[in-house]
C-alpha cells in the first residue's frame, strides 16, 4: 500500500465518469430549443509499471517475466452537428501514441484498454468515428439530453426509434454500462470494458462500420445491429463485404427501481460469420501433417456464437455496483476483441461524498477469465493466439483484481491512482502472480 500511495501522490486522482449515478438527468423544458452543435476535446496519458513475477517458462506470445514500463497518449476531438428534426452528424478525429507491456501479449484481460492492436511509439492520426444518429419520437414522456461527447443537448421522447449508422464503435450502442466501459475515466483492463467474451467486430483500433436500430419504450430498451468484421483476424483494415462477414448483436435492457434506487438489466446474444480458424481442426491438421497447430492453416468461413447477462444497480446515493457474465462457444480464434470466452465480472464504485470529496470516486473490482477446451487444448500443444501463448499450458483460470481512485483536479481534469493483481496470466497456473501500477491524467473538455 505504500507504493499505491507514492503513486496517488504523484498521479493524483480523478472523478470518474463512469461512477455517476445511472438516473435520469435534471429536467430540461420541452420548449427549450436544441443544440445546433457542439465541439469538445479529451486527451488521455495512462502509465503502467509492471513488477518482476516468477514463471516457470517463457513462450512467444508470453508476458516478460521482467519488469517493464509502457504508456498510452491518446487525443480525440468530438464534432456533432443537427442536420435536420432528428439527425445528428458527428465526426471523430482522434491520435494514439503507445508502448505496450510485452507487445500486448501475455493476458486474456489486457492491461490498459487504451492499448490499441497497432499502436506504437510513433502518434497516429485516424478518424475515429463518422456517423449519423437519426432519431424518430414515438411519445410518451420528455428526457432531457445533456450535452457531451457525441451527443446534443435537448430532449427525447421516453418511446423513441433510434438508428445509427456509419463508422463507429459497437460499444457505443451495446452494453453502455455506468459503472464499468470507459478505460479513460473507469476500470482500466479490457475484461471491465464489456463482457470478456464478446467478441465484438471491430478494426485492430476498436471501430468498425455498420448500422444499430434502438427502440426505447419508457423503461425498455431494445437493440439490433450488424457491424464489418477485419479482413483478418485482428486487422487494421475491415472487410467490406459486410452480407459475407458480419458481426450481429442483439440486446434487451430493461430499467427498473429497488429501494428507490436505479438500476439496468440487460440480456446480449452475438453471431459472427467470418474466415476464422478453428481450435479442433488445427490440432487435427498439425496430427496429420506434423508439427505445431496453427489456426493460420485452417482458416475457412464459419460461425462464432455467444451470450452475456449484465446488471448495474444503485446501493445508495453515490455508491453503485455491476455484475457481468459472459460466454462464447470457444470453437474458434478471438477475431476482434481479446482472448476470454468464459468470463464472470464484479465490482463496486462509490462517490467520494463521505470524505467531502464529491466528484472523488473509488473502484474495486474482480473478474475470472477462461477458456473453452478445444482452445485449452490448442495452447497446451503449442498453438499461438493473437495475444497468448506460452509454449505449454498447466490450465488454471485467469484472475484480475483492479482498484482505482480518482480526483479531480482543476476544471476539466482528472487524475487517477491505479492498481491490477493477476493470478494465472494467460490461463497458465505455473506463471505470475502479477502486480501492475498505473496512474492515468484525463482532461476532458
Amino acid at each position: 500500500m505504500k507504493r499505491l500511495g507514492i503513486l496517488l501522490l504523484v498521479c493524483g486522482m480523478a472523478p470518474s465518469l463512469l461512477a455517476q449515478d445511472p438516473a435520469p438527468a435534471p429536467a430540461v423544458t420541452p420548449e427549450a430549443a436544441p443544440t445546433p452543435w457542439n465541439l469538445h476535446f479529451q486527451t488521455t496519458f495512462v502509465w503502467q509499471d509492471k513488477r518482476p513475477f516468477e514463471a516457470a517458462y517463457t513462450g512467444t506470445n508470453s508476458l516478460v517475466p521482467q519488469r517493464e514500463t509502457a504508456y498510452t497518449l491518446t487525443a480525440t476531438l468530438f464534432l456533432g452537428a443537427r442536420l435536420w428534426k432528428g439527425a445528428e452528424l458527428y465526426l471523430n478525429p482522434e491520435t494514439i501514441q503507445s508502448r505496450p507491456l510485452s507487445n500486448l501479449k501475455g493476458l486474456g484481460g489486457l492491461t490498459n484498454g487504451e492499448n490499441q492492436k497497432n499502436g506504437g511509439p510513433d502518434i497516429q492520426l485516424y478518424r475515429a468515428r463518422l456517423f449519423l444518429r437519426q432519431t424518430f419520437g414515438l411519445g410518451g414522456e420528455k428526457k432531457a439530453v445533456e450535452d457531451g461527447a457525441n451527443q446534443l443537448a435537448g430532449t427525447v421522447d421516453s418511446r423513441r426509434l433510434v438508428v445509427s449508422v456509419g463508422n463507429l464503435a459497437v460499444m457505443d450502442v451495446f452494453d453502455v454500462n455506468g459503472y464499468a466501459h470507459d478505460p479513460r475515466t473507469g476500470f482500466f483492463n479490457w475484461a471491465f470494458m464489456t463482457y470478456g467474451a464478446y467478441d465484438y467486430a471491430a478494426d485492430a483500433r476498436g471501430y468498425s462500420v455498420g448500422a444499430a436500430v434502438e427502440y426505447f419504450r419508457d423503461e425498455w430498451a431494445f437493440r439490433v445491429g450488424r457491424f464489418a468484421q477485419p479482413r483478418e483476424s485482428n486487422g487494421l483494415y475491415l472487410d467490406n463485404q459486410i452480407f459475407q462477414h458480419f458481426g450481429d448483436q442483439i440486446e434487451v435492457e430493461h430499467g427498473h427501481a429497488l429501494g428507490n434506487q436505479p438500476g439496468k438489466l440487460r440480456l446480449l446474444a452475438f453471431r459472427n460469420v467470418a474466415s476464422m480458424g478453428s481450435f479442433r481442426e488445427a490440432l487435427e491438421y498439425a496430427q496429420v501433417r506434423g508439427g505445431t497447430p496453427a489456426l493460420a492453416n485452417v482458416r475457412r468461413d464459419q460461425a462464432k456464437f455467444g451470450v452475456g447477462a449484465a446488471v448495474e444497480q444503485n446501493l445508495i446515493a453515490g455508491v453503485g455496483l455491476f455484475a457481468r457474465w459472459s460466454w462464447n462457444d470457444g470453437k474458434t480464434e478471438t477475431y476482434a476483441f481479446t482472448e476470454i470466452e468464459r468470463s464472470l465480472a464484479t465490482g463496486i464504485v462509490a462517490k467520494g461524498t463521505p470524505w467531502r470529496r464529491p466528484d472523488d470516486s473509488v473502484g474495486v473490482a474482480f473478474v475470472q477469465n477462461g477458456l473453452g477446451g478445444d482452445h485449452r487444448q490448442y495452447l497446451a500443444a503449442g498453438g499461438l493466439g493473437a495475444f497468448i501463448g506460452d509454449g505449454a499450458l498447466s490450465y488454471a483460470p485467469e484472475r484480475v483484481w483492479e482498484a482505482f481512485y480518482n480526483a479531480a483536479g482543476s476544471k476539466g481534469m482528472w487524475l487517477s491512482g491505479n492498481v491490477q493483481y493477476i493470478t494465472n496470466p494467460a490461463y497458465n497456473a505455473v506463471r505470475g502472480p502479477v502486480t501492475v501500477w498505473g496512474c492515468r491524467i484525463h482532461v476532458d473538455l
